[in-house]
């Protein structure tokens, strides 16, 4: 046996090693749970001595396991964000007041947000009147004209 050869139960538990590593070092709360099942596949092939095939096959459910229990846990403690929209870009809009680029009729148009230009619905208006965010759908805007417009129009 030269200093190569390892036997597969070593191979795994290494591989949990980086795997966890690599979580460390890339945060993603992901590989984690890969590691996880790679540890456990080692400690069963070391246990039992399983062929490959075999810890192949248990790394695969152990893989699917720790992932849905990963996932299971964080949905029932979530980790508390002082920017909990921050990768909800529509939902960030929400309240705010935009102008419409292209009329709304038939429901539907289109309005400016910063320097984009988004889809959207709500009341039929002309272009340049301003409306307010209230929700979204999608990638979708759902809009309603602002008060002040509405009594000016008036």
């Amino acid at each position: 046996m030269n200093g190569l050869d390892l036997e597969p139960q070593w191979l795994w538990l290494i591989a949990a090693a980086l795997l966890g590593i690599a979580e460390l070092v890339v945060p993603g709360v992901f590989l984690i749970w890969l590691a996880a099942a790679a540890a456990a596949t080692g400690l069963v092939t070391l246990l039992t001595g399983i062929p490959l095939p075999f810890q192949l096959a248990l790394f695969a459910i152990f893989s699917i396991a720790s992932v849905f229990a990963g996932r299971r846990w964080y949905s029932s403690f979530p980790v508390p964000s002082s920017d909990p929209l921050l990768n909800d870009r529509a939902a960030r809009l929400v309240g705010r007041s935009v102008t419409v680029v292209s009329a709304i009729r038939g429901g539907e148009g289109r309005v400016k947000v910063g320097d984009s230009v988004w889809s959207c619905r709500g009341e039929d208006c002309d272009e340049g009147a301003r409306v307010r965010v209230r929700g979204a759908e999608g990638n979708c805007l759902l809009v309603a004209a602002e008060p002040a417009a509405i009594e000016q129009g008036r």
